[in-house]
Order: structure tokens, then sequence, then C-alpha cells
């Protein structure tokens, strides 16, 4: 067995038992281990029930978003639609959603409902302005029959402005639902499909940083801090984190930023909530309010790999929740942290050969619980 030197190798400190069962030739070696990582390995393990697989992960968890998002399955706000429709293709847009959906329903079938906790509460869009909230409500006819031909459901979306005061809503104008939307808790589905992997004999190393991929004839070698990976397909599973490895095209680091209050007496809310097109949002966990979002502030800024939190996008969320969500309660904030997203100028995922041996799945468009199993298993039939 010969281990290729790199320019940081760290072999030296290995064991032969630690080099010959990690750098060997690997069938498949997906780089990250988020969603759609962890299903892209699922998934072609299923096919190929013999394949060697390795998963590389850069972080201590999955680095972008897959651990730190809020916790929605949701698959499009009435506002957001509107917008994308008025910007890109329609057909396009329609995919998307199609995506997104047969995602939802992959994710609860590999993972269960129960094992993370689903609970279909529906989601509510809120308007702060009545010109924007009648805009929209005009169009629900016609957004209902073009879900009605994609997933099959019926009047997903409805007025439903007399709910605003059960939940204790301030200066809110007007309120949509999506009836089929739910939530779920991250932790558990990631640790969840994290043990479907190792159940399935499909080997995580975690802090190894994939610096360079060469694709080399039948064989593709992954530069890393660790020393050089080999396997025969790899398939890049790293969203927002691409174009440091990737010479890629339209996909760009989008950070998202959340924050989550001590414990709150009698909180009324109920279900997912989404304002603003989509980029704030927030949700009752645990009896706390978890509110995120805000990068359409500062998007130059906000178009990074960096995992920290800004006082100027942290200081609006907070003003939500003092004029909007919580305006008659007391609360104080207990934490706050970041993921990294993967956008472009349309919502739908780059899943296309890079080279001979290399895949790539990556731009979720924020919606990556969402989309990010059938990403991961469309990867996975591609290779």
């Amino acid at each position: 067995m010969v281990v290729k030197i790199s320019k940081n190798n760290n072999t030296a400190s290995l064991s032969y038992w630690e080099l010959k069962n990690y750098f060997k030739t690997f069938d498949l070696i997906v780089v990250g281990s988020g969603i759609v990582g962890l299903n892209a390995a699922l998934a072609y393990k299923k096919i190929n029930k013999n394949a060697e697989i390795l998963i590389l992960e850069k972080g201590f968890l999955a680095s972008g978003g897959s651990t730190k998002n809020a916790g929605f399955s949701c698959f499009g706000s009435v506002s957001e639609l509107l917008s994308d429709l008025s910007k890109i293709p329609e057909k396009r847009v329609w995919e998307t959603v199609k995506m997104r959906w047969e995602g939802l329903k992959l994710l609860r079938s590999i993972v269960g409902d129960k094992n993370m906790r689903y609970q279909e509460l529906g989601g509510f869009e809120i308007f702060d302005s009545q010109s924007n909230f009648e805009t929209c409500s005009d169009q629900l006819n016609f957004l209902n029959k073009q879900l009605h031909s994609l997933i099959g459901k019926k009047n997903t979306y409805s007025v439903a402005s007399d709910k605003i005061k059960n939940f204790r809503l301030k200066n809110i104008s007007g309120m949509l639902l999506n009836k089929y939307e739910g939530q779920l808790d991250t932790a558990f589905t990631m640790d969840k499909l994290t043990q479907l992997v190792h159940d399935k004999g499909i080997k995580i190393l975690n802090n190894i940083s994939v610096n360079k991929l060469n694709d080399i004839g039948n064989l593709a070698e992954l530069e890393s801090n660790f020393g050089v990976f080999k396997s025969k397909k790899v398939i890049v599973a790293i969203n927002g984190f691409a174009k440091d490895l990737l010479k890629i095209k339209d996909v760009e680091p989008a950070r998202a930023q959340v924050l989550i209050t001590k414990p709150i007496k009698n909180l009324k809310l109920k279900g997912a909530f989404h304002y603003d097109e989509g980029y704030y949002y927030f949700r009752n966990i645990d009896d706390r309010v978890l509110l995120g979002g805000g990068r359409n502030l500062d998007l130059k800024g906000e178009n990074t790999t960096e995992i920290t939190t800004t006082p100027k996008i942290q200081n609006r969320l907070e003003n939500l929740l003092k004029t909007m969500v919580l305006a008659d309660t007391k609360f104080e904030i207990e934490h706050r942290w970041a993921g990294i997203m993967g956008v472009g100028n349309e919502k739908k995922p780059v899943i296309r050969h890079y080279s001979k041996n290399v895949v790539c799945a990556v731009r979720m468009g924020g919606m990556g619980v969402a989309i990010g199993s059938l990403v991961g298993k469309e990867a996975a039939d591609l290779v």
C-alpha cells in the first residue's frame, strides 16, 4: 500500500490499520456530510451493495446548513414563488417546487416522521403591507391550480388573517396559509441519517478539508489536510462551499443568521412563519422563538463562507421580535448562530458531471431540508 504525500500531509501520525482502512481506493467518496452528502451515499449503496464508500467532512459536524438550519420543511411561500416567477423561466420554477416536494417525501420515508420529530402544522406567510397582501391573495387560485397539478394536493394556499390575533402577532396587515408545510428537529434528523449511513458500513471522516480535486484516468485524487484520498467516483456535496473546490459558475455562498430566545411562558405561535419573500422566518421550538434571515439587508456582505453573526442583521432580527412577533411579551436572547447556504441566479439545484469521475450536487437555494434528499439520490444515480 502506497500513501501519496500531499503538501500538508499528516499521515505520519496514523497507524497501519488506519492507513489500510481509510487510504485505500474507494468506489465512491462523497465530499460533505450534510443532507445531500449522506443521502447520496445511502442511495449509491442501495444501488451498489458491495461498494466501499467514504464521506469526508471538513467540520466537527456538517459545516454548511444541514445542522444549522431552522428546521422548516417548506417548498415555497406565495410571495417567494411570485417573485421567482417574475425573474426565472416558469418551467424551472415549477420543476424546482416539484423537486422540493418530492425531496420532502423522500426524506420522510428514509428517516421517518417520528425520528425527525416531524409536525405538519402549516406554514404561514405574514405581510406588513396591505397592497402586497392583496397582490399575493389575488394569485391564490393560480398557484393552487399549479400546485394541484404538481403535487396532487388541492387548495394548498388560503387566506388565514383571522388567526393573526391567536398568535399575538402585531403590525400585520394579512396572513396566508400553506397547509401542507411542516417542521422538524434538525438534530434528530441528521442523527438518524448519520446512523443509517453507519449501519450500511459507510465510513465518515471529520475534520478533513479537501483542498484540490484531480480527475486522472479512471481515478480521482482528493488532496486534503490529511493526505491524498483516492476513489473511482466522487460526489461533491458542499453546496455554498463549492467554489472553494470547483471552478463552477452561478453557485455562491449565502450566510443565514439565526437567533433563539429563552423559553417563553404561554407562547402562542404554532406552525412555521415566513415574511418578506421568505427572507425572514420564525417558529416555536421548545417554547422558544427561533427567528432567522435578513441577508437581504446586505446581500454582498452575506455572500461569504465565514460562519459568524453580524450586529446589523442580528439587530434587525431583534427588532422584528419586538415589533411583530413578541410585541407584548418580554424575552431574552439565549443564543445566536449562522449557517452557509448555496444560491445562484435561479433556485434549481446543479446536479451534473464536473469531470469524468466527479459529479457535483450543489445550490440548494436555501431549501436544503426540502430538496436535499432528492438531490443526493439524483447525484448517486448520475454517478
